[in-house]
């Protein structure tokens, strides 16, 4: 693939990647203000939104088997919790911007355990087997995860336990 091409597809994924990540959060919040069907048309355009991203993914070569993918996952959350996420919030102390420095945090804390959990999926894939974690906890303020057993509070964010989003 001709260089040019390949940045410029990198370039769709992201706008459409970000594209459906804010639809699908002022879907959100439309529904959340009663307005369900704007909530709706947020929802339908944000699945489209993803499909681009997903065709330009597949013409970037980067789906691939399960053990290919668990590796990229763990590169990208490696890079979070050892690079971009401390730098950020190294930034954001400096400057004071206490609602970013907490974004940060609740980030760099949830993307270490996520790095850890993809690890143990793929030590699994490698076996030729799949995992069984029980259920899937996420934590709605932080992004904290947790698997089996729903914890009584975040121990990132503090929040209580039953708020938490089962997977």
């Amino acid at each position: 693939m001709h260089a040019m091409t390949k940045e410029n597809l990198k370039a769709a994924f992201a706008g459409e990647s970000q594209a459906y990540m804010k639809y699908a959060l002022f879907a959100n919040k439309a529904e959340e203000e009663g307005f369900k069907n704007i909530a709706r048309l947020f929802r339908a355009i944000a699945f489209a939104e993803q499909v681009h991203a997903g065709n330009h993914l597949q013409a970037l070569e980067g789906i691939n088997d399960t053990s290919s993918n668990l590796s990229a996952a763990m590169e990208g959350e490696h890079f979070e919790v050892n690079e971009m996420y401390p730098a950020y919030k190294a930034v954001a102390e400096l400057q004071e911007e206490k609602n970013a420095n907490r974004s940060m945090h609740y980030a760099l804390e949830a993307e270490k355990i996520h790095e850890s959990l993809y690890l143990q999926a793929k030590e699994a894939a490698k076996e030729g087997k799949d995992i069984d974690p029980g259920e899937i906890y996420i934590c709605p303020v932080c992004g904290h995860t947790a698997w089996g057993k729903l914890p009584e509070r975040c121990p990132i964010c503090g929040v209580l336990g039953n708020r938490f989003r089962r997977f």
